[in-house]
Formats: structure tokens, sequence, C-alpha cells
């Protein structure tokens, strides 16, 4: 049996497993990865618009890994409308690196819920094996923490290095065309940062669970016997 101070670590090193686990798939499920401004161009350029009159040609977009939406504002009002990535968008996206994000993220839940079932059984006993035990519970943590930030990465660049919002943005326009003022990632991006945040916190955990404190033992008195109370 692990002692307590251990069982305590270990406790927490699981909790934060499960938090990591769950802050995943809430990012995954919401829309709110990435939010923008767009412009339309060609409207803006039919009226020959000066900057007080662009605001009437400034939407908005948001989108997730699976589904999202935008206001196009063409001079004619705001008008909605909703898209999802799969199965047709995703073709004119970057697919191969899209997939890879979506790798990334499932490999980074295994491993998360892999590191909680292994951080329980390590708070009620002492493994017989290394791999099942602070050994692997560190092994699972990097690489749940690695994939999520592989995939927080891959996100950032099919943003940055493939124009992303621009393609999102522009598809199954036929007249318009759109371009980005600008663009803010959203909280959901933020909730895998703090998803890896919690596997490089639990690598700390084990580490410090691995370290030998001294123990403080209380010296007895020795009872010292004289001639006097010999005496008596």
């Amino acid at each position: 049996m692990p002692n307590c101070f251990k069982k305590t670590l270990f406790v927490l090193a699981s909790a934060l497993s499960f938090v990591s686990f769950l802050l995943i798939v809430i990012a995954m499920g919401t829309q709110k990865w990435m939010t923008g401004k767009i412009l339309c161009k060609t409207g803006a350029d039919l009226v020959n618009a000066t900057d007080p009159e662009l605001v009437k040609f400034i939407g908005d977009i948001y989108y997730g890994l699976f589904r999202g939406g935008k206001i196009r504002q063409c001079g004619l009002g705001g008008r909605r409308s909703k898209f999802t990535i799969f199965p047709h968008l995703v073709k004119k996206l970057n697919a191969g690196l899209h997939v890879m994000i979506l790798i990334f993220l499932c490999a980074a839940i295994s491993f998360a819920l892999v590191s909680f079932g292994f951080c329980i059984l390590n708070a009620i006993k002492v493994p017989y094996r290394a791999i099942k035990g602070p050994a692997g519970i560190c092994l699972w943590n990097l690489l749940a923490g690695g994939f999520t930030a592989l995939a927080v990465t891959s996100f950032i660049a099919a943003v940055k290095l493939h124009h992303l919002t621009e393609r999102i943005a522009n598809f199954q326009e036929n007249v318009f065309q759109f371009v980005i003022l600008e663009e803010q990632y959203e909280s959901s991006i933020w909730l895998c940062v703090a998803s890896a945040t919690s596997h490089v916190v639990n690598l700390l955990l084990i580490a410090i669970s691995g370290v030998h404190f001294p123990e403080f033992k209380t010296k007895t008195e020795e009872a010292t016997v004289t001639a006097e109370d010999i005496m008596y």
C-alpha cells in the first residue's frame, strides 16, 4: 500500500487526467475555435465604399472542427448561414491536416483516460510492473500532453499558413469574395492548452511522489539509574 502522501498525489493526478479528458471532449464539441471579421470585398468595390461605409460590408465568422457559421454583409443587410466541415467543406481545406488534428485529439483523449486509470491503480496499491507504476503514468501523461500540443500547433498552422478562415469564408461563394480583417482564437483552443498544462502538472506530481523525504523520529529518553535511586 502507498503511504498517505503518495496516495494523495496519485488521487490528485487522476483528477487532473479526468479533467483533461473532459476539456478535450468539450473543446471538440464546440463551434468556437476561431472567430473573425470578414469583409465583402466584391460589394465594397462595386460601390467604391469609403472607410465609414465599409461597416455595411463587414460580417462575422466562427467555426470549430466540425461546424460553424457566418454573417454575410454585402450591402443588403446581414444574412446568416451555417456550414459543416464534413463531408464537403473539408475538400476545400487541407484535408490531411484537418484529419490529423482530429486524430491527435482522439489520441490525447485515449492517453488521458489511460493515465486516469493508472493513477487510480497506484493510489490503491503498488504495482509490481514498472509500466503500471509512476514510470508508466509519466509516459501516458507525456503522450497525452504531446498529442494535445500537436493538435493545437497543427490548428494554428492551418489558420496561419493555409489560410483556413479565408477558405471557409469563401466556401460556395460564386459571386462575392471575402477577405479576412481579423482573427481571434476562442475558448475551445484554450481548453486544449489547459488540458496539455494539466498533464505537465501531473508530471510534476509524479516526480514529487518519487522523492524520499527523511522521516523524523523522536528520541526516547533513556532511563538513567544513579546510586541514590538504588538506595531508595
